[in-house]
């Protein structure tokens, strides 16, 4: 791993904090900027679930790279990386929930994180494509990035972790908690300033 990626990777869990600060300071949410970034951040939290249902714990690493499957179930079959495109659901949600600074915080928090994501994807691929071969390429040429496609990738040679909602949702506490705590707080400072 080229020494950028490593420490972008390493990172990844605390580069969304400053964002979500100025998010919370500068908010001047609406009651349909909550509904409508509650739904994108919603989505984008069923993405991560549902990944981390099939992935595991070892989507929580941040020492390098790895993985023991090549996993193509469940939402890999309809592209390679839901979990961060959950994430970046997630973080446009809580920016429109917001509403602070907008649109620019939100245009930058969105291009900040798809150039972080493009380093850390880029790496994860080269070890994929080293770790997997040849089933790699054929995932890698046959499911999109970041934008789902409907139809569902299928191999049924390579050995499949099981489906585990309950493991899921304890991967996803630390998550769930941050964004829970969040919109509670972005409410709250909405319900201070349109009832106070």
């Amino acid at each position: 791993m080229n020494k950028l990626a490593a420490k972008i990777f390493s990172y990844r869990s605390y580069t969304p904090i400053p964002f979500l600060i100025v998010m919370v300071i500068f908010q001047e949410a609406t009651w349909q900027s909550l509904l409508i970034g509650f739904g994108i951040a919603l989505l984008g939290e069923f993405f991560r679930l549902w990944g981390v249902s099939y992935a595991g714990s070892e989507t929580r690493t941040t020492g390098s790279v790895g993985g023991t499957y090549l996993v193509v179930s469940g939402p890999f079959a309809h592209l390679r990386n839901p979990l961060y495109l959950g994430n970046i659901l997630l973080y446009v949600g809580i920016g429109v929930m917001s509403m602070a600074l907008f649109p620019w915080l939100q245009i930058a928090a969105l291009v900040f994180f798809v150039i972080q994501y493009h380093f850390i994807i880029k790496e994860e691929e080269g070890y994929l494509r080293k770790t997997f071969g040849k089933e790699y390429e054929d995932f890698y040429n046959n499911v999109p990035r970041l934008i789902p496609q409907f139809k569902a990738y299928k191999n049924g040679n390579l050995e499949q972790p099981k489906y585990n909602p309950g493991a899921g949702l304890r991967s996803e506490r630390r998550t769930l908690q941050a964004f829970s705590l969040v919109t509670i707080i972005i409410v709250a400072l909405w319900a201070v300033k349109y009832f106070g």
